[in-house]
């Protein structure tokens, strides 16, 4: 069985996809209307689900490049210490 939400970005072209990222960056559609609110949550998964099939990690939104951090991890966690408030005198 086939999932037709991936199909159907399977079938988005680049054009396209870079239609979505300049919309959700600018919050405008192409012709000027607003993107709203459900567009831009449903735009946002349609580009990052497309990325993922069609680009290099690199290329994707949201990508991070860590460097000399890659990894699955980065810098061991390390306790929080509270420090008291000085009462003023």
């Amino acid at each position: 069985m086939t999932d037709p939400y991936l199909e159907t970005v399977r079938a988005m072209g680049p054009e396209l996809y870079e239609r979505m990222v300049q919309a959700l960056a600018t919050g405008l559609w192409p012709d000027g209307t607003s993107v709203t609110a459900a567009q831009r949550e449903h735009t946002m998964q349609a580009v990052i689900a497309w990325g993922e099939l069609n680009l290099p990690p690199e290329e994707r939104i949201g990508y991070i490049d860590k460097g000399h951090k890659a990894g699955s991890s980065c810098d061991d966690p390390q306790p929080m210490t509270w420090l008291e408030k000085e009462e003023n005198k």
